[in-house]
């Protein structure tokens, strides 16, 4: 649904995660084995990863100034048990946070978090506001309003709808 650029470093993993469900159409990538290797889960690991995703959703609608789309588990419970351990690169003393031993899902998203609130660019990762969508964007708009995954979909939509309600 979505034209723009995927969002930098590794918010482009959350936006993944958050992208693998059409709601318009019902169609789960994590229900096939495809879908799950992109985002390197097992199919036991599928249950777990629709929980992390209906978080990060409900946190990204905020970030837009959206109410939750639904009652989700609180994104900061979810990350809580993520295994990080801080790295630091012996050539030039850069520290990050890095998942630990097993590189889980929950690990890998905790990471993309914290390097996106130390660059600064978290909150910029948005849900359209469109019900029937909610697709993770990275919004790269100068004043940080974005409010739709398209412009050409759901932002025409929406005008569409205003336009017909004011009955013109």
């Amino acid at each position: 649904m979505n034209e723009r650029s995927v969002a930098p470093g590794g918010l482009e993993l959350v936006e993944r995660l958050v992208n693998s469900v059409d709601l318009e159409t019902g169609a789960d990538a994590l229900d096939t084995p495809q879908g799950r290797a992109r985002l390197g889960l097992t199919e036991g690991e599928a249950a777990r990863a629709r929980e992390l995703r209906e978080s990060l959703r409900a946190v990204l609608l905020a970030h837009a100034g959206h109410p939750p789309h639904r009652a989700v588990t609180p994104l900061g419970e979810l990350l809580a048990a993520a295994p990080l351990v801080v790295t630091v690169d012996p050539a030039d003393g850069a520290a990050a946070l890095a998942p630990a031993r097993d590189g889980s899902l929950t690990a890998r998203v905790a990471a993309a978090v914290a390097e996106a609130l130390v660059a600064g660019t978290w909150t910029r990762l948005k849900a359209c506001e469109a019900a029937d969508c909610h697709w993770a964007y990275y919004d790269r708009s100068p004043a940080g309003r974005g409010r739709w995954c398209s412009m050409q979909v759901c932002g025409a939509r929406a005008k569409m709808r205003r336009y017909r309600a004011k009955g013109a």
